[in-house]
């Protein structure tokens, strides 16, 4: 029978609140944490369960911990990132309006292992219910005694701010982050120092994704014997996997990570939409190259994903059917980062605008054969480049079709229309 970490109870009515979640265990990590463990202890049990960041890099949590200096004139700070802008990625969504306490209790347990006083946790602008949601699981846990000063009774103070944020991609980059909730304009800072160093206000800063952190009481409940039982030898535990596009069952399903791709998408999805055959799929987010469907039997973990030619990511799957135009639905995503590049380096500024300038040239019938190194050339002066990652993320759909369905390409060049699809159809018949 599948264990369920994160999502167990989660369609409880009711787990939202204080009450509903004690009476299905919640707090009780926290609880026996407090009285049983001393924040190295805590931080030691996490390392030994192999959780990995679920934000998108899969860099070791409890390592990721250990970065922060062990004196600093300087307070120390834990943000939690819930700017979940990511196309195709929706798990931080509903953990943080579905059972708010769950990700509360896992920010207090990483806090109190990282012997921070002071934390944040920083909300996607558009997510407002899940802001509501948040802010006041906050309130009861302070009126609780979870939160606060001498936290039952143990010595331990804790504040935690939620921040909203005002619906920027380039937010969920862990700097730009840091730079908006000190208020000014969310552009990435130049690396190193690193966060651990000197991270908000100066401070050492440890910057975790909000599923991580959701995944701690578990591990402290459980043991870190029992969540590394989960999952293959370097990719402990589960993951939330957010299903979408031409499927039958879309929505988040929690499995081991090693969980086959066909066996997310066939069993758990119910397979590809109106009987139709599957062209290619997106395995970690928009920012992720595709895979066919030869990479099917791919098991989806970090490692695995990475030799199939992609990257695990935020684990956003996105589904595409045999009627999709790769070039049509790659404009779409480069629209998207294009219109959410801060604008801070040329490479990204410039180089997004002439990709769908160019993609949109191909799309409507009126590019040249050149256009297609062209958007290879510029993909390769974006990539590595840019001042952060979110140039590679917006090149990454470009290259890797190319790649695979390059006669798509080449057919908008010779015949002036989508190769597949209703719209390929309809421009036929006109001509």
């Amino acid at each position: 029978m599948l264990e369920l970490i994160i999502t167990k109870d989660i369609d409880v009515p009711g787990i939202d609140t204080l009450p509903v979640y004690r009476q299905h265990g919640g707090y009780q990590a926290l609880e026996k944490t407090l009285k049983d463990y001393q924040p190295d202890e805590v931080m030691e049990i996490v390392k030994k369960s192999g959780l990995r960041g679920r934000g998108g890099a899969g860099f070791p949590t409890g390592m990721k911990w250990g970065f922060l200096p062990k004196e600093s004139p300087k307070p120390r700070y834990l943000c939690c990132n819930a700017d979940e802008s990511e196309p195709g990625t929706f798990k931080d969504r509903m953990i943080m309006e579905k059972k708010p306490h769950l990700l509360v209790e896992g920010l207090i347990l990483s806090a109190y292992a990282t012997k921070v006083h002071h934390a944040f946790i920083y909300v996607r602008g558009e997510l407002a219910l899940a802001g509501r949601q948040v802010a006041r699981a906050v309130e009861e846990a302070y009126e609780a005694g979870y939160v606060g000063k001498n936290i039952l009774s143990s010595g331990y103070d804790l504040e935690i701010t939620v921040h909203r944020g005002a619906g920027a991609y380039i937010c969920g980059e862990e700097s730009a982050l840091m730079e908006s909730l000190e208020g000014r304009r969310g552009y990435p800072r130049l690396k190193p120092p690193f966060p651990a160093v000197v991270g908000l206000y100066g401070g050492p800063t440890v910057i975790n994704n909000a599923e991580t952190l959701a995944t701690v009481p578990a591990i402290l409940a459980g043991g870190a014997e029992w969540y590394a039982s989960f999952g293959t030898e370097k990719s402990k535990g589960t993951r939330i996997y957010c299903l979408s596009g031409h499927v039958n069952k879309p929505g988040n399903y929690e499995l081991p990570l090693g969980t086959p791709l066909r066996v997310l998408i066939e069993e758990y999805g119910g397979g590809v939409w109106k009987g139709k055959k599957l062209k290619a799929v997106i395995p970690g987010g928009s920012s992720t190259p595709l895979l066919t469907p030869d990479k099917l039997d791919t098991p989806m973990d970090f490692e695995s994903i990475a030799a199939a030619g992609s990257m695990l990511g935020s684990a956003g799957v996105i589904v595409f059917d045999e009627d999709t135009c790769m070039v049509g639905a790659v404009l779409r995503m480069t629209e998207f980062y294009r219109d959410e590049s801060c604008g801070k380096c040329t490479p990204c500024r410039e180089g997004t605008y002439w990709l769908v300038e160019l993609l949109e040239r191909l799309e409507h019938g009126q590019g040249k054969a050149s256009d297609v190194p062209l958007l290879m050339d510029i993909c390769d002066n974006i990539a590595g480049k840019s001042f952060c990652p979110l140039g590679d993320a917006a090149t990454s759909s470009i290259v890797s079709s190319i790649k695979l369905f390059k006669d798509e390409y080449l057919y908008h060049v010779t015949e002036g229309h989508c190769l597949v699809g209703p719209g390929a159809l309809a421009t036929a018949r006109a001509h």
